[in-house]
């Protein structure tokens, strides 16, 4: 290639990189929330909530993956496993309520993680409790452990 040619190639790289550079200086972020704690009226009720970021995944029917948090383990609510019937239905059930929504987690103050190293939490979206209607709409049973925050059956 000649000289020409080259400075050229290299001139549209140089345009395109800073076109990049200015459209992510004046984009939000959309993973990014500002204040991470605060209430949330969810039907009737007014939440507190420790921590809020993006759902980016569904493991399975009370697990969960939380931009900015991490894994998220869906406090007082046993669903099928993988090999278990009524898996898929927990987890669509799931993916359609939080996946790629805004989540907000009122995260269990005396246990907040399991040794799997998630954040155990009650789960919420701007309208919906997720752990509540997964054992309403008969897609998990109520699981107790202690040390918990929340009381046994609270949800």
């Amino acid at each position: 290639m000649d000289k020409r040619k080259i400075s050229a190639v290299l001139l549209i790289i140089f345009l395109i990189t800073i076109g990049f550079t200015i459209v992510n200086l004046f984009l939000d972020e959309p993973n990014t929330i500002e204040n991470k704690t605060g209430t949330l009226t969810v039907g009737n009720k007014t939440v507190n909530y420790e921590n809020a970021g993006k759902c980016v995944d569904v493991i399975d029917g009370n697990t969960i993956q939380v931009y900015g948090v991490g894994k998220v383990q869906l406090v007082q609510v046993k669903t099928p496993q993988v090999n278990e019937s009524g898996f898929s239905d927990a987890k669509k059930f799931v993916e359609d309520k939080c996946l790629g929504k805004t989540v907000y987690l009122d995260i269990d103050n005396a246990q907040p993680k399991d040794k799997y190293d998630r954040t155990l939490a009650i789960v919420y979206t701007d309208s919906d409790d997720i752990n509540r209607e997964l054992i309403e709409n008969n897609l998990a049973e109520i699981s107790y452990f202690e040390p918990s925050e929340f009381k046994k059956g609270e949800i």
